[in-house]
């Protein structure tokens, strides 16, 4: 893709004076090559970048925006609340329906502490898990990411059950120490840490959906082994909705999947495009938090009346209009579309899929369950699919281990352009290598 002059220079100008020209790192598109995009704007499921190019979105913002971009009523009520002041740094209304509608909703969720992001959700989860129980020692499971807190930054050691390992630069090791670190789906080398160090542990933490290493759907037997083991051993069960809370439906994956989590965190979908993460549990654990209990956690910005009308919003919607059954039906749609597409055992193309999150997997055979499954040539092939796609006006994930998200403004228009895209590449791209 061509730039602009005036995309160039904007390039240069972001590179100057942010590291990578960017604000998160996955959007320099290092893993697929070529300049990242610059927005100029965006509405329903498109952009348009400073280059003049009109793009079909199926980032989606990374998953907040399950309407689709500057959805109507949302940027409305946006308006008006603004003009009432964008925060106040003391509870609003719109704060407490918010709470109430996210606490009504989801399994076994009393209470909710709102926070700005879901990094600062997982970070105060687990803050609260200590505790209330007392226990230093996290598990956390290989291929599932939880945010930049230094001792989730934690990648597995030699062992099938380890010491966690700092997986950044800045992470001092003493934090990685108190973090341990499973494989996902091995149900017996959950055992085995459980019968050695059971009585240590102060909670799991798990995306019962893992899509930050590909879409790795679990076995609904692993994640109720999960439940079964941390109740017995008086340890708190965490799931991470961030990415599921409410665009999976209503419960989320807990709901999905039959399986009350002690406490869950949220992000993306609850604040409609806004900064904005949550956790919550039951009264009796949430009422360690201050100024209740003695677990400190605060926040400038957390529950502003603007995030916080975003969400609700966004969430008023979805109830009115059948969204979630919608959003179901077309991700249905998107498979049957991928799966009728001629098989080319040099490009092979599967769909992993759970409600309207989705994600491309390169490979023959099973769909994968944990990342070491996951081919190593899958960035070679994902690269030329990438480009090719962008080429052509769609635009996907630039890393081959981030998942798509359909919207309310998709329709069976776009997923067929996404899907005559993905035979055009897969048609005319070399071998992806063995599996």
């Amino acid at each position: 893709m061509t730039l602009l002059p005036q995309t160039a220079s904007l390039h240069e100008r972001a590179k100057r004076v942010m590291p990578g020209g960017v604000s998160s790192p996955v959007r320099a598109f290092r893993a697929v090559g070529g300049d990242s995009l610059i927005v100029e704007s965006a509405r329903g499921c498109r952009l348009i970048t400073t280059s003049g190019q009109t793009l079909l979105d199926f980032v989606g913002s990374w998953g907040p925006l399950v309407l689709g971009h500057a959805h109507p009523e949302v940027v409305e009520a946006l308006g008006n609340a603004a003009a009432r002041g964008t925060s106040y740094g003391a509870t609003c209304e719109v704060e407490i329906e918010l709470a109430e509608r996210i606490c009504r909703c989801y399994p076994g969720l009393d209470q909710v502490r709102f926070v700005s992001s879901g990094t600062e959700a997982t970070m105060s989860a687990l803050r609260l898990a200590r505790g209330a129980t007392g226990r230093e020692l996290v598990v956390k499971f290989s291929g599932c990411y939880h945010g930049h807190v230094d001792h989730l930054l934690v990648a597995a050691g030699s062992g099938l059950a380890t010491l966690g390992t700092a997986d950044s630069q800045g992470v001092p090791a003493a934090f990685a120490s108190l973090t341990r670190v499973l494989p996902l789906d091995d149900e017996q080398a959950l055992v085995d840490l459980f019968d050695r160090e059971g009585d240590r542990i102060a909670a799991v933490i798990i995306e019962p959906v893992p899509a930050n290493n590909g879409l790795l759907l679990q076995r609904p037997e692993f994640l109720q082994r999960v439940r079964r083991l941390t109740s017995k051993h008086g340890a708190l069960l965490v799931f991470d909705e961030v990415i599921t809370g409410f665009r999976l439906g209503p419960g989320g994956a807990a709901e999905r999947y039959d399986i009350t989590p002690d406490l869950a965190c949220f992000g993306k979908v609850i604040g409609g495009g806004l900064p904005v993460g949550a956790f919550g549990g039951r009264e009796d654990t949430m009422a360690h938090l201050a100024p209740d209990g003695d677990v400190y956690q605060a926040g400038t910005l957390s529950g502003n009346p603007l995030a916080m009308t975003a969400g609700l919003t966004t969430l008023e919607i979805l109830q009115r209009d059948s969204g979630w059954a919608t959003l179901e039906a077309l991700g249905a749609y998107l498979e049957q579309r991928i799966a009728s597409l001629p098989k080319n055992p040099a490009f092979p193309i599967s769909l992993a899929r759970v409600g309207s999150l989705f994600w491309l997997s390169l490979q023959t055979g099973p769909l994968p369950r944990r990342p070491d499954a996951i081919r190593e040539d899958a960035g070679t092939a994902y690269r030329l699919l990438f480009h090719s796609l962008l080429e052509s006006g769609v635009y996907l994930a630039p890393s081959a281990y981030e998942v798509g998200f359909l919207s309310l403004a998709h329709s069976r228009s776009e997923i067929d352009l996404l899907v005559e895209g993905l035979h055009r590449a897969s048609s005319s791209g070399p071998p992806c290598g063995d599996q």
